[in-house]
């Protein structure tokens, strides 16, 4: 499958101060053609910071010099001299190892951390308008865990593709699906085993929408339970599917049943969203889709764009592998692939939309592949830019989390004992010290960051099994760990300065004295030299869809964080002026945990 990538800039000025002294070191050597692109995509992290703060390999340059990498690196560091702002250039082996001066390490990384410039570099040239759609819950189903791992993945991928590739060029969306069979079991089992009286107090109660999905659950196992009786099966099998007609034909007691109740799940949905921060530019509705749906297919059909097979209307990709991808049952009929062609129509029409991202589980990979081949079939030229980003299971420690069993952790329930879990650990220590109001603040916060962090640091391919307590830690790869590291540096700055680090973040540290000169030490270099690399990891999840590289990211800088906090007094320093560059760079690391974090969709409790 194609996918056309955005066209990254030379946007770390460290490295783009040393293409244009390496290029006329080659043309020197008798290589007058290789780019300064070429230059700053082979300058790398060196595997030891020991080494230098950026290497480069001289593999792309042997073969044509008809010379080994490691002669090559040793004719480069001569003919190379001395370069403006470095202070070392050494040869091992095929790289080229070079370190800059602190003053220059500090200016590009501190200085424009502080002034807000380093989360505003331009990062790619203009970019295709990409939609990510994502979050596809089921009305008159309970939100629980499980949910978690595809809301958390698909605003995280707004966020890091609206950071690097432009805030209008990305629009989020959301199908959920208010039709079906599920929907009809829910509605059943209400109307022959829930009392008016009882329905009547539901319609008050503010968890009507989890009540919803726990009719949903009771109704799979009552009718699995019936369906052992032959008589009762029948009932059970007419009655759902005069529930169906009813809400084909949008009409009947059933239909307005299903209007109320949809708007309580639509109620929770919004519950859910509102926790998690999340925003949508677009819902789309599987209703919305379902009768135009096989409306668009029997005018491709007409069109002769499908083939009939057994009575049924499709597509034979049997030559890819595919098998037929069914568009229209015998009876007439549509199918999710019916709703899914007509959905990315409307997508490419209502949006003018380049590329479409697709966050749904690995269950559905041989459905999007029929779905994208029927699109290219179809004539839709942004076919070759639809892609599928599935991922694995979010699990409990003993299996396999269902609705339909009933067997899951609801979302506002965890939400809640998080919290519980977080006060009790953490902050009920300063009962009598905070306000009360900013400690369920803060313990709401850290739920959100044990939650999306445990989401999003597994890479997409891998099970995910859930556990609260370790994902609630204070110390490991945990997003309060981050978190917490966060708010240490705040608490550090507002000792220093009197002053919050939320009020940095506006820029309006910009002006903040420090002399990058003093910034030596080991501990600081390697901060300093990892702080550099913020931009390039934040485009390199955007691009690949991986916000789990980011979250590793910010565990290595949290940890980097504490060496340095170790190694390097801040408040105690030698002079006043080493305490003002250390906490310049303190500053500048809460800055880099902050704006990462939110590009993961987490807050920062600004204490804990």
């Amino acid at each position: 499958m194609s996918q056309r990538k955005n066209q990254s800039l030379m946007h770390e000025p460290l490295r783009l101060s040393l293409t244009a002294p390496i290029q006329n070191a080659l043309e020197k050597m008798g290589l007058p053609q290789v780019s300064t692109s070429a230059i700053y995509n082979a300058l790398v992290e060196p595997p030891n910071a020991d080494m230098g703060h950026l290497a480069l390999g001289c593999f792309i340059f042997a073969k044509e010099l008809k010379k080994s990498p490691a002669v090559v690196a040793t004719d480069l560091k001569q003919q190379l001299g001395t370069v403006n702002g470095v202070s070392s250039v050494e040869a091992a082996g095929p790289y080229l190892n070079i370190k800059f001066d602190a003053s220059i390490l500090s200016q590009h990384t501190v200085r424009a951390a502080l002034g807000g410039e380093f989360f505003a570099r331009k990062l790619v040239e203009d970019s295709v308008k990409i939609m990510i759609e994502y979050s596809q819950p089921n009305t008159h189903k309970e939100l629980h865990v499980g949910h978690m791992r595809n809301l958390c993945l698909g605003d995280s991928l707004v966020r890091l593709s609206r950071r690097s590739f432009g805030e209008q060029q990305v629009i989020s969306s959301t199908f959920p699906g208010d039709v079906g069979t599920h929907v009809a079991k829910c509605l059943w089992y209400i109307k022959n085993y829930i009392s008016s009286e009882e329905f009547e107090q539901r319609r008050q109660d503010s968890h009507r929408g989890e009540w919803l999905g726990r009719m949903y659950s009771t109704a799979n196992l009552k009718l699995e339970d019936e369906a052992n009786d032959p008589v009762l099966f029948e009932k059970n099998k007419a009655q759902l599917t005069a529930i169906l007609k009813q809400l084909e034909a949008h009409q009947g007691e059933y239909f307005d049943l299903w209007k109320e109740t949809r708007e309580w799940s639509i109620e929770l949905m919004n519950k859910v969203y509102d926790w998690a921060n999340v925003k949508f530019d677009r819902w789309y509705w599987e209703s919305e889709v379902d009768a135009d749906s096989v409306k668009t297919v029997k005018r491709y059909l007409a069109e002769g764009k499908l083939q009939e097979s057994q009575g049924a209307i499709g597509l034979d990709f049997s030559e890819q592998n595919l098998g037929f991808c069914m568009l229209l049952k015998s009876d007439g009929t549509g199918l999710y692939a019916t709703k899914d062609v007509e959905l990315a129509r409307r997508k490419f029409e209502d949006f003018k939309i380049d590329r479409s991202i697709y966050v749904v589980d690995m269950r559905q990979a041989l459905h999007f592949k029929q779905v994208f081949k029927a699109l290219e079939v179809l004539g839709f030229e942004q076919a070759k830019d639809c892609y599928h980003l599935q991922y694995n299971f979010v699990e409990l420690p003993d299996g396999a989390m269902s609705s339909r069993k009933g067997n899951i952790v609801p979302l506002t329930d965890l939400v809640e004992k998080m919290k519980a879990h977080v006060k009790q650990e953490y902050l009920n220590r300063y009962v009598n010290e905070w306000p009360s109001d900013e400690i369920e603040t803060v313990a709401d916060v850290v739920a959100q960051g044990a939650i999306k962090y445990g989401m999003l640091r597994q890479d997409t391919n891998k099970k995910i099994v859930f556990e609260m307590g370790e994902w609630l830690k204070l110390d490991g790869e945990s997003g309060p760990f981050i978190q917490y590291s966060y708010a240490r540096i705040n608490s550090l700055i507002k000792k220093q300065t009197q002053n919050s680090l939320g009020a940095l973040t506006s820029g309006s540290a910009k002006d903040m004295a420090f002399d990058g000169r003093l910034l030596v030490h080991a501990s600081e270099t390697k901060l300093m030299q990892h702080l550099m690399n913020f931009n390039g990891v934040v485009l390199s999840a955007a691009e690949n869809y991986k916000p789990a590289l980011l979250c590793t990211y910010l565990y290595e800088t949290a940890k980097k964080f504490n060496i340095f906090y170790h190694d390097c007094p801040v408040l105690k320093a030698e002079t006043p002026e080493l305490i003002q560059s250390r906490i310049a760079l303190t500053a500048a690391t809460g800055l880099v945990l902050k704006q990462g974090l939110s590009l993961l969709g987490i807050p920062v409790p600004e204490r804990m």
